[in-house]
């Protein structure tokens, strides 16, 4: 049974496309504006993006220092058992 599941689910992703291919102008290579960002920069939103980028980073930060000294404490605790269980 599960054989025919996976047999149907790759039936089914074979007829599943993601976009259409459109054909690629000279202008296309010629463009350097990126809307997107011009957008969001006009109506302020760029601002908001960038804080939560950074709110991100920094929580992600905080989390790595934190694990580094639980990690370094522990290491520092059982060099300490061993040096006593060795005596």
């Amino acid at each position: 049974m599960k054989k025919w599941f996976i047999i149907l689910f790759l039936l089914v992703s074979l007829q599943g496309f993601a976009q259409e291919k459109i054909a690629i102008t000279e202008d296309d290579y010629n463009n350097t504006k990126i809307e997107m960002a011009d957008v969001m920069r006009s109506e302020g939103k760029i601002y908001v993006l960038v804080g939560i980028i950074g709110i991100v980073f920094a929580g992600i930060l905080v989390y790595v220092i934190a694990t580094d000294r639980k990690i370094s404490r522990l290491e520092k605790l059982l060099e300490e058992e061993s040096g006593i269980n060795s005596k």
